[in-house]
């Protein structure tokens, strides 16, 4: 018996040793401008799976994008963090990121097509089944993801990590074809609850299945172990909530495992 199991064993992390994630970093051209992506997927199997964009937040491709896109991928994803300002744009300073995110948002047919890009980099990946994705985005990236929704975006689902609901172009019936998930703090001023509000009516009569869930005393980039040091370093309404990253990131797997059944 003892023999048996230790041949189980074995044979157990013989299988787990192969069954890791792999990445690389992707260079591709939009509009004569080079960007730098990250793609990460799980080299266990050779199955098709869905595939995920993950949107940075303002500062930047940085490695919190990236990890994020290894978790998804630790979860059986194909996930692209892609590259909205550029390759070398990373923002170190709040006045860095906020003249990289407004060159990046100032003309929506630019914004749509970096969009486009990596989206299509993505369903490109012989391990993606190009009839199930999603996009998660944080911070500015959040808000973008909820801008390609609004603009039709061909994906099934979007969730948002405290992005902002604003838009002066609010959707239509029937524009939006992605299931929405939202989550927001209560006390994040770049969120108010005017903005919520006015987001939960767009939505209710645009006819779109969403969820929003706001967590009580909790602060903009509550998904970010950085967010405290940034909020040390630069006086930004910023702070990590250990509580609402975690219960976020589960409710978002449940989101996908429903979606993609």
């Amino acid at each position: 018996m003892n023999k048996l199991l230790a041949i189980l064993l074995l044979s157990f992390f013989s299988i787990s040793a192969h069954a890791e994630v792999q990445s690389r970093v992707i260079v591709y051209q939009v509009g004569g401008v080079e960007f730098t992506g990250y793609l990460a997927f799980d080299d266990a199997t050779s199955a098709k799976r869905p595939g995920i964009l993950v949107m940075h937040e303002w500062w930047g491709h940085n490695a919190y994008a990236r990890k994020r896109a290894d978790m998804l991928a630790a979860m059986g994803y194909t996930a692209f963090a892609l590259d909205m300002y550029g390759t070398g744009k990373l923002a170190k300073h709040p006045d860095d990121a906020k003249a990289f995110m407004q060159a990046a948002t100032s003309d929506m047919t630019v914004m749509k097509a970096r969009f486009q890009a990596a989206l299509d980099i993505l369903l490109k990946q012989p391990s993606v089944n190009q009839e199930k994705t999603a996009v998660i985005g944080y911070c500015m990236g959040g808000g973008m993801a909820l801008g390609m929704a609004r603009a039709g975006a061909d994906v099934d689902g979007v969730v948002v990590f405290h992005g902002s609901l604003g838009t002066q172009v609010p959707a239509k019936k029937g524009q939006i074809k992605a299931e929405v998930m939202v989550f927001t703090g209560a006390d994040d001023p770049f969120v108010p609850v005017e903005q919520v509000q006015a987001f939960k009516q767009e939505m209710n009569d645009a006819g779109v299945t969403y969820t929003l869930k706001s967590y009580a005393q909790t602060k903009h980039s509550f998904t970010n172990p950085e967010a405290d040091r940034f909020a040390e370093e630069f006086g930004m309404p910023l702070a990590y909530n250990k509580v609402a990253d975690k219960d976020s990131w589960q409710q978002m797997q449940q989101f996908f495992k429903r979606l993609f059944k």
